[in-house]
């Protein structure tokens, strides 16, 4: 089993990649989905994210008002950090089951936003970065996704900066170009990791700085 830890920036269009990877073949474990499985109606993590922030942060139907939440959490590091410090934990544990519960010959990849924030490189065989300029980010999340561009740029800064995840990168996907474009660049980053999932462990190195 190869363990990929794939990060990029808001907007960068790491949701595509590992789409993109998907269809490749590998094996997904999908860290913002998790997370969001983690605080949905009746669970402990509902119930821990509502005595840490109040009911304001509820939506009618007794869902997570994920919004409203994020209002909160990224104009504020520290209530952001008490945010994490609940979810983290739980996104992990069941990361770690759906992982064991994988092929041993599979390629994992790990979808994880803030893989750079939590120093967890050091956790998987090689690191893949979805990079793109700030500009783009910006303009992707201001037209695809309706927010305002000073919410945009809160939720850039909230993030490690670009230097710091390109830090982190064994391989790095530009998403500055068209899509067949990034088709192709995934393409050839799934040959690489095929191939070394297959190569002996002893023989492989996958170094994390």
């Amino acid at each position: 089993m190869l363990k990929v830890g794939l990060t990029g920036g808001i907007g960068a269009g790491k949701s595509e990649v590992s789409r993109l990877l998907v269809e490749c073949g590998a094996v997904l474990i999908d860290a913002d989905r998790i997370a969001r499985e983690v605080v949905a109606p009746g669970t402990p993590g509902l119930a821990a994210v509502v005595e840490t922030f109040g009911e304001g942060v509820l939506a009618p139907d007794g869902g997570l008002d994920r919004p409203k939440l994020g209002s909160i959490v990224f104009a504020d590091p520290q209530k952001l950090a008490a945010l994490n410090a609940i979810v983290h934990p739980l996104v992990g544990a069941r990361s770690r089951e759906l992982e064991a519960a994988a092929a041993e010959d599979s390629v994992v990849v790990h979808d994880v936003p803030l893989l750079a924030e939590n120093g967890l490189a050091p956790l998987y065989d090689l690191v893949v970065v979805v990079d793109a300029a700030p500009e783009t980010q910006l303009d992707r999340l201001v037209r695809l996704r309706g927010m305002t561009p000073e919410d945009a740029r809160a939720r850039m800064a909230a993030q490690a900066t670009r230097e710091k995840r390109l830090e982190i990168a064994d391989i790095v996907v530009d998403n500055d170009v068209p899509l067949d474009d990034l088709r192709r660049q995934v393409r050839e980053v799934w040959a690489d990791l095929t191939r070394r999932a297959h190569a002996p462990r002893e023989g492989s190195e996958h170094p994390q700085e």
